[in-house]
């Protein structure tokens, strides 16, 4: 019986030693990709400009009357190259700007903190910097439309309209456990730093039609970069008070369209349901649902495009 306990713990030791060693490689490896695949990011497009001490990204193309600033949705890699299908046809007659927060695309990745309010100050602040001038159409995809309601009721003036793809609402977080999605985050955050990342699947496929073979290696080198990111694990945490200080203002006057997806795998139909609820009895609040999966700028790019022009000619009425 000794001999076999003894025979067992030498097997679990070494499997304990080759698990070290293969992090260790992993992490090795990781960290000279990364340094690798910074260079190949200084051509990624956009405008650096610093904000408290770190330097976030603004991109812009286009000229018009109006000026559509596009909020990704949370946990976005690459904000420019995800919202590419929209921004390449609505920049033919209007100014667009894609935000990339802090942890998004490739501005810098923060510890810092990462509150809904916050987000707003340095959003507005960079595109300042950047010379992107309000009044702002906001164009807010997921999570992002918690940052486009609140700033909505802080900063009416500076808001022409909204457009919502498949926007979330605060009640899409009534069961929302914060602190919970903050450890699990925590601990994918310290297991990519270790290089477990590059283990996972990679594929873009659905962005092969609009991006070059640079632009591919570029998007795959800021899921990289990106992936459970300490910005992001911080982001979470923010939740909650931004859904309690949307509810205890008045809902924004401007007009707004809210284009409706089937939300993310595990919010179902409470997801659209949402949406509805919160338009329920307001004038300036138009829905439509595309029946389509959440990450709709992807999926039925033609349709938002024309929903999008159809309701921006509305404003000029």
């Amino acid at each position: 019986m000794k001999k076999a306990l003894k025979i067992i713990g030498k097997i679990l030791l070494g499997l304990l030693i080759l698990l070290v060693v293969f992090l260790i490689v992993m992490t090795v490896i990781n960290q000279v990709m990364l340094n690798k695949e910074n260079e190949l990011l200084k051509s990624y497009p956009g405008e650096r400009v610093e904000i408290d001490g770190h330097i976030m990204n603004i991109y812009t193309e286009g000229e018009g009357e109006h000026t559509l600033v596009f909020i990704a949705g949370f946990g976005t890699s690459s904000p420019v190259y995800d919202l590419k299908r929209l921004t390449d046809v609505q920049s033919r007659d209007n100014k667009i700007a894609v935000i990339e927060k802090f942890g998004y695309g490739s501005s810098d990745i923060v510890d810092t903190d990462r509150s809904v309010d916050t987000m707003i100050r340095q959003d507005r602040e960079a595109l300042e910097k950047a010379g992107v001038e309000a009044p702002y159409i906001l164009c807010p995809h997921s999570m992002g439309g918690l940052e486009a309601l609140l700033w909505a009721q802080k900063y009416p003036d500076e808001l022409e309209a909204i457009i919502g793809i498949d926007p979330a609402f605060p009640d899409d977080y009534n069961d929302f456990d914060a602190e919970g999605t903050y450890k699990s985050m925590d601990l994918l955050n310290h297991l990519i730093k270790l290089g477990v990342g590059r283990l996972i699947n990679t594929a873009i496929s659905d962005h092969g039609d609009i991006l070059s073979d640079e632009d591919m290696a570029m998007y795959k080198a800021l899921i990289y970069k990106n992936m459970a990111n300490k910005s992001y694990v911080n982001e979470v945490l923010g939740v909650p008070d931004a859904c309690a200080e949307i509810n205890s203002n008045p809902k924004p006057a401007m007009p707004m369209l809210i284009l409706i997806g089937a939300g993310t795998a595990t919010t179902g139909p409470s997801w659209i349901e949402s949406k509805y609820s919160y338009a329920e009895g307001c004038d300036n609040i138009e829905t439509a649902e595309l029946n389509c999966k959440h990450n709709m700028q992807n999926i039925k790019p033609d349709e938002i495009n024309e929903r999008m022009k159809e309701f921006i000619a509305g404003l000029d009425k």
